[in-house]
């Protein structure tokens, strides 16, 4: 039986979002796009930090509670695996940095003073926070926030969903966020435009794609420049102030989850430091340096 590729497109998790299936059933596609979108749903209303009813912001809420909260099993991997991101990156990459927002304000071009930095730093740190087998103790006034994570984690769910739904061939895009399901016929890969960082309408390169994940990292969404100087929504969580390096990254691997963290973690680095951690990782990869040359052996023609 032939299958023809089937596209669904939809908002998540404040992104557009697609879904791109090969099957041969208009209504089985229907169905199991509508399942897939259910489940990224059920991930952003999980983990989301703009809803008070999000187990987010449930744990956020036990901060100094000295009873703790227990933290079930799909969330716990969630942590195990920021923790692994905060071991990798010596402490840059940090789920405890989202304090920090409390006075940076991008939106409004808002620059906090030092002091206010100074009173938030001992509030941030993955090792400040207390476990007793599946249950957190959050540290008075700290704070959780998987932003950095749990989009190309919803990525990879709905990607190992598809399969268990019989999926053979697909491609998930979570706001540029990629995981393949297979390749498309004949083992043609998927191909995936990077968007260039200083013009949206054109592409940066081009990776393919036939399992796996593609995830992407950049100051050129939430970044604003002010007097002449750059200011990056990446923030160091040892200082509080924007992290000065490549304007951008993307990154292929086994996994979205971990492509993210390898694009993500070279962000907070040093330019040079976060060329020799992604070249050292063996994995695909193209960037963009300050001064706005692209490069990388992911680079295609």
């Amino acid at each position: 039986m032939s299958t023809n590729l089937r596209h669904a497109g939809f908002k998540a998790m404040g992104t557009y979002c697609e879904i791109q299936l090969y099957e041969a059933s208009r209504i089985s596609a229907r169905r199991l796009v509508r399942r897939l979108i259910e489940e990224v749903n059920r991930l952003e209303s999980k983990y989301t930090r703009y809803r008070d009813d999000s187990f987010l912001s449930k744990i956020n809420r036990s901060a100094g509670d000295q009873t703790g909260i227990k933290i079930d099993v799909e969330t716990l991997k969630l942590f195990e695996h920021a923790q692994t991101c905060y071991e990798q990156s010596d402490g840059l990459f940090d789920i405890t940095a989202g304090v920090l927002r409390r006075v940076w304000d991008f939106s409004r071009k808002r620059i906090p003073d030092e002091s206010e930095l100074q009173e938030l730093l001992p509030l941030i740190g993955y090792e400040r926070l207390n476990w007793h087998d599946n249950m957190l103790f959050l540290p008075e006034n700290m704070e959780i926030d998987f932003g950095g994570i749990v989009k190309e984690y919803a990525a990879d769910s709905l990607a190992n969903l598809a399969r268990e739904l019989g999926v053979k061939r697909g491609l998930i895009n979570l706001g540029g966020d990629f995981a393949a399901i297979g390749s498309q016929p004949e083992n043609r890969p998927w191909p995936i435009g990077i968007t260039h960082p200083e013009d949206p309408t054109k592409m940066m390169s081009h990776f393919h794609l036939s399992e796996g994940g593609l995830a992407s990292s950049g100051d050129y969404e939430r970044s604003f420049i002010l007097e002449g100087k750059r200011y990056s929504h990446l923030l160091n969580p040892r200082t509080g102030w924007p992290c000065v390096g490549l304007r951008a990254a993307s990154v292929s691997a086994n996994l979205c989850t971990v492509a993210g963290s390898f694009a993500t973690i070279a962000m907070l680095k040093q330019e040079q430091d976060a060329l020799n951690w992604l070249t050292e990782s063996g994995l695909p990869f193209v960037f963009m340096d300050g001064a706005g040359q692209i490069g990388g052996p992911g680079l295609a023609d």
